[in-house]
């Protein structure tokens, strides 16, 4: 009987959340009184397009590099402030991952790792899930986290967008900060994971946690965010939420279950939110916002970071949830009403059209923007095809839902159960003002748009045009000279034959 009244109430709640929280709040912000408009920063370091985890690998950089042509070709750069790009140093990242990890992420080479003689720097690598080949239950295996060239250049890169894009916010000079290269939510403190190398998230959050009492952390990547979770797990000041495909033997195996909610003083602060197969927009948004409105009723953040995994969309080379792009950015949307600091981040996706096309729509939603359907011709413009170079491509209808209306009810009332829990235990929490300082934030903004490169093809051949005119004007130099020095030249027949 008790269960019983309890469930219904749960259910009360979450149709009274459900009608208050509609399409988002929309609220205005000091600085934009429209509540459509915010102040937007953006990061991008063209450094990662080069990065590559090798031939047969799921994850390519280059994406963001398509996705950042993209905002380009839509206009969009024009209304961000851009962050300057800097790398994040060894101290940095030591504020999330043990030293010695961290060494040999800055020590590592493709050619150390595989030089012959060297199997104490491949066992050393290895020990940490670098380079280490991951045999599965169906016979298969990879190594999802290679020793590629250029690895702590990379991590250096992405980590130091997410830490500059968390300083904007706390400077105040930014209501959103973008860094579609960051969002490796798997990566721990002594070890590769999931592609990710440095958790760039928790850095930002630390950084966040300096300036701000209480830090919310979504992820709607289609993996859970086990990552982050672990690093927090106790933490009362952040509160992690992460809505994840959880099926058998799906990547990581035995974490983000519904009872999984943080430890210690933690506890509670720790919501996952499972699905299955197939979970389209209209599932997914009926677990999201009523799942948030409440989250944000009762933790009351002071910033929300947000992983933005592509990977949750239809389509994908790994996930197999089925959303469209705009419901993947209704999210976004959502998050973006209540007119808290956001920092956006990437994360998974594997279809790199895919990703490239929500990313850039994503960045007009946190403009306030709407932009055109029809792709604009530019250098990638090609990856479009596929989708018939439309922004909005469809889903999946041969894609089966497997997210029945029993399991999604059921799911909800147990995640509203562990709020309910939560909203219990906050009044009991003390929490004090940060001291974080002051913020430089000449040395954080570029003072001019900073030059953009262009198509990288025509670079190419605009290099290659300029050295075969290079190597005509020296050998046309040479043979002046030989004409001036030899009279045997300047005889009519051979100065008509050799052109000279």
């Amino acid at each position: 009987m008790f269960a019983a009244r309890r469930v219904f109430n749960v259910q009360k709640r979450i149709r009274s959340t459900m009608d208050t929280a509609g399409g988002g709040n929309s609220l205005p912000s000091a600085s934009c009184p429209d509540g459509q408009k915010r102040r937007v920063c953006y990061y991008y370091d063209a450094g990662i397009a080069n990065v590559d985890y090798g031939a047969e690998h799921c994850m390519v950089p280059r994406r963001v590099d398509m996705a950042h042509a993209l905002v380009r070709s839509y206009g969009l750069l024009d209304d961000m402030k851009r962050l300057r790009t800097r790398p994040a140093t060894e101290h940095e990242i030591r504020a999330v991952h043990d030293a010695e990890y961290v060494g040999l992420l800055r020590d590592l080479t493709p050619e150390g790792f595989s030089a012959y003689g060297s199997s104490s720097m491949r066992s050393k690598a290895e020990a940490f899930d670098v380079g280490k080949v991951l045999k599965y239950k169906n016979g298969g295996q990879s190594i999802d986290n290679p020793a590629i060239a250029g690895l702590w250049d990379y991590c250096q890169r992405y980590a130091g967008g997410s830490l500059a894009a968390a300083r904007a916010l706390a400077s105040g000079e930014a209501d959103i900060a973008i860094n579609w290269s960051g969002g490796m939510h798997h990566a721990c403190k002594a070890r590769a994971s999931g592609f990710c190398y440095v958790n760039d998230i928790s850095l930002a959050i630390k950084d966040l946690l300096r300036h701000f009492r209480r830090v919310l952390y979504v992820d709607i990547d289609v993996h859970h965010g086990d990552g982050v979770e672990t690093e927090f797990l106790e933490s009362y000041r952040v509160m992690t939420v992460s809505f994840h495909q959880r099926t058998m033997d799906f990547f990581p195996e035995n974490t983000g279950f519904v009872n999984d909610v943080g430890e210690g003083k933690g506890k509670y602060r720790a919501l996952n939110v499972p699905m299955k197969k197939g979970m389209d927009d209209e599932g997914y948004h009926r677990m999201f916002k009523p799942v948030m409105a409440k989250v944000m009723e009762v933790f009351q953040p002071e910033a929300i970071v947000m992983q933005c995994g592509a990977d949750s969309l239809s389509g994908d080379r790994l996930g197999r949830l089925n959303l469209s792009i705009a419901g993947h950015a209704q999210c976004v949307a959502f998050m973006r009403s209540f007119n808290v600091p956001l920092l956006l981040l990437g994360g998974g996706g594997y279809t790199i059209n895919h990703v490239a096309a929500c990313w850039c729509y994503e960045t007009a939603v946190a403009l306030g923007k709407e932009i055109d359907d029809n792709i604009p011709k530019h250098w990638y413009d090609h990856y479009y095809k596929s989708q018939s170079y439309k922004l909005h491509y469809p889903v999946s209808k041969a894609r089966r839902n497997d997210n029945t209306e029993k399991y999604i009810t059921k799911k909800i009332n147990d995640v509203f159960n562990n709020l309910s829990n939560l909203e219990e235990a906050m009044p009991s929490v003390q929490f004090k003002d940060p001291k974080g300082g002051s913020i430089d934030t000449k040395a954080l903004f570029y003072e001019s748009p900073p030059e953009e490169e262009g198509d990288p093809m025509e670079r190419l051949q605009r290099r290659c045009e300029e050295k075969d005119m290079r190597c005509f004007l020296v050998e046309l130099g040479k043979r002046q000279m030989t004409l001036d020095t030899d009279p045997q030249l300047h005889r009519p027949e051979v100065v008509k034959k050799y052109r000279l």
